[in-house]
């Protein structure tokens, strides 16, 4: 017994054409035109027919395994990575990870229709529309550079939740900076900062939000240079670190205004999350320290050239460590010697020697990123050694002063002491008084008359 054929459509089509061509009902001319085919195919397909049967209308090919398909070992291996260690990340994501760390060359839609024909549902299976930009790439790079932080869980459950501050040129799309920290805060801004000016120089204009750490919020009142220079506001470490460089800093009324770097952290939060899983980096210091591979591979993946090739990036100044760091100002006292975080220290030249300082100079104490401390004082960096002095004696050590204890009583609450005096009372013993004091003048009077 033969196998049940299943024909389609059009194959049961040829076959009641076929069936009628063979029996002389039509001539090959007319099954050819019925069948939209060539009078040669028909005669072809006549001769099947007669060799085998209906099955010689059927497609050669029918139940054969196509040599380039995918092995079903690769599809297994597939499917495990997708609904495990590399959830959540997208097809063309997925074929470039099996490419790098597996040497698995997919593409996404084979991806797509693996992870389909399992019932896995992909969450980057279907694009969102795209909206229009209502403002053109910059056309040189290093004229704008965006930059902002994300707070999220990078490292999921395995590790605490960071905030990733991050650049990026607008002209390029190229990542300048990343670095993972606790919060937000001003360090993380300034590393990021640091990596982009090491590495490609100084841009021409930074966007920001207004977020304190670049804007002061506070209106202080400003001196009459800080007016001239047409101030507004207190500069913030930040700020001031920007102006030393000589960036312009504009601050975006909107997340849209700035969206480069918005749309940066969705593409981040779905391939960095899952690198950092593959890695299997569970602490902050683990992540910094994978991501300039990162950044590279994702700039060489994502980064488009800019119209006008030159870069407009100004060459990295020297003595960088003295700018992009905070800066806490103090007064000398009459000793050359400074205060700094309820210490006392004083400035050594690099020769060793102590610097004799003018009383009531300013000196600029430099908190560097990596943890150290030194001082700016006209124009000379010194390092900081600290003036050892005897701590003061504590309140607690002090021996206090024993007072004798006293064994005399109380008077009781119903005590003539303690009684209220009426009105009557003091007006009368106001009287005696005076008469008790001038007894004598009164009778001298009274003897008189």
């Amino acid at each position: 017994m033969g196998r049940e054929i299943r024909l389609s459509k059009k194959e049961s089509r040829r076959v009641y054409v076929m069936e009628r061509v063979a029996g002389g009902q039509l001539t090959v001319r007319q099954g050819a035109e019925l069948l939209g085919l060539s009078e040669r195919q028909v005669k072809r397909l006549k001769r099947r027919v007669a060799e085998a049967g209906v099955a010689g209308l059927v497609h050669g090919n029918r139940d054969r395994r196509p040599v380039n398909a995918i092995p079903g070992v690769v599809r297994d291996t597939v499917l495990d990575l997708a609904s495990d260690l590399m959830k959540d990340a997208s097809c063309q994501h997925v074929t470039e990870l099996l490419g790098q760390g597996r040497g698995i060359y997919i593409s996404a839609r084979s991806i797509r229709r693996i992870l389909q024909g399992a019932g896995l549902r992909n969450r980057h299976s279907r694009r969102c529309p795209r909206s229009r930009r209502s403002r053109d790439r910059m056309p040189q790079e290093g004229l704008l550079v965006q930059c902002d932080a994300s707070p999220y869980a990078w490292l999921e459950e395995r590790g605490p939740t960071g905030s990733l501050h991050g650049i990026i040129d607008d002209a390029t799309g190229k990542v300048l900076g990343l670095h993972f920290r606790s919060q937000e805060d001003l360090m993380g801004y300034l590393i990021a900062l640091r990596q982009m000016v090491e590495h490609h120089g100084i841009p021409q204009k930074l966007y920001s939000d207004r977020h304190s750490i670049f804007f002061s919020p506070v209106m202080d009142k400003l001196s009459i240079e800080d007016e001239l220079m047409g101030r507004k506001v207190n500069h913030t470490h930040l700020g001031r670190a920007l102006e030393e460089l000589g960036i312009a800093h504009i601050p975006a009324r909107s997340p849209q205004a700035k969206g480069r770097v918005e749309r940066l952290w969705g593409t981040l939060q779905h391939r960095l999350v899952v690198e950092l899983r593959l890695a299997g980096i569970t602490t902050l210091h683990e992540a910094n320290a994978f991501l300039p591979a990162f950044m590279e591979r994702h700039n060489q993946r994502f980064a488009v050239p800019a119209a006008v090739p030159k870069s407009a990036f100004s060459p990295c100044p020297d003595h960088l460590d003295r700018i992009i760091c905070p800066k806490h100002t103090r007064k000398v006292s009459n000793g050359s010697t400074i205060s700094y975080h309820g210490r006392i220290y004083h400035l050594v030249t690099p020769k060793g020697k102590v610097a004799s300082l003018r009383p009531r100079a300013q000196v600029a104490v430099l908190c560097h990123l990596d943890g150290s401390i030194s001082a700016l004082y006209k124009g000379n960096c010194y390092s900081l050694e600290e003036l050892l002095q005897l701590k003061p004696q504590s309140q607690e050590s002090k021996a206090a002063p024993t007072r004798p204890r006293t064994t005399a009583s109380k008077p009781k609450a119903d005590h003539p002491w303690r009684r209220p005096i009426s009105s009557q009372q003091q007006k009368r013993s106001r009287l005696d008084r005076y008469f008790d004091d001038n007894w004598e003048s009164h009778w001298q009077s009274v003897i008189q008359t």
